[in-house]
């Protein structure tokens, strides 16, 4: 790795694991451990301007980061989720874009419905089995159906809580980025 995209990577995960302490639940709408946060901003924007893997790398290293300091609160579940869910949306976003310049909004449309899909498919086989050893996956659809009364079981849960979670936290995303791109395209 050159020693300006070993920078640009190290600032790049500097500021998505800073980014990850402002994360939010949305109690309203899901359950309080779904936490919105902005960090794959910074990793969607690497793999824009370095390349997919790249991009994967800084949102692999913002989630070791928030593990490695102590600042997980779901024993790890919560990092490896939105590194795989996160990862989906920064492979599929920069991919396209890196193919087709210029077609940045098409890029992050493809990033969140691959996110939806990652995250629908990730919470099914492997986050909330992984989850359940930290809580029963009956109290986790106990507080989706809390919000949502059609929440009754693990698919239902996924198609009314994960799946809009994912569809809002990609559209924010979306437009964040869409709105900042132009700004720093230079500095990266």
């Amino acid at each position: 790795m050159k020693s300006n995209t070993l920078v640009k990577v190290s600032i790049l995960v500097a500021i998505g694991y800073i980014f990850m302490f402002i994360s939010i639940p949305i109690p309203v709408l899901f359950p309080s451990f779904l936490k919105f946060d902005i960090s794959d901003i910074t990793a969607v924007l690497g793999g824009i301007a370095l390349g997919p893997i790249y991009g994967i790398l800084i949102c692999f290293l913002k989630n070791l980061l928030q593990f490695i300091t102590g600042m997980s609160t779901t024993g790890g579940v919560g990092e490896f989720a939105n590194f795989l869910i996160g990862s989906s949306f920064v492979y599929f976003s920069s991919s396209y874009f890196n193919k087709h310049k210029e077609k940045l909004f098409k890029s992050l449309l493809i990033g969140t419905i691959s996110m939806i899909i990652a995250g629908c498919l990730a919470n099914y086989f492997i986050i909330l089995p992984f989850y359940s050893t930290i809580m029963p996956i009956e109290a986790v659809i106990s507080m989706g159906s809390q919000i949502n009364p059609l929440v009754v079981n693990k698919i239902s849960f996924i198609i009314y809580m994960i799946a809009p979670f994912n569809l809002l936290k990609g559209s924010i995303l979306s437009i964040t980025i869409a709105l900042v791109y132009n700004k720093i395209k230079k500095f990266l």
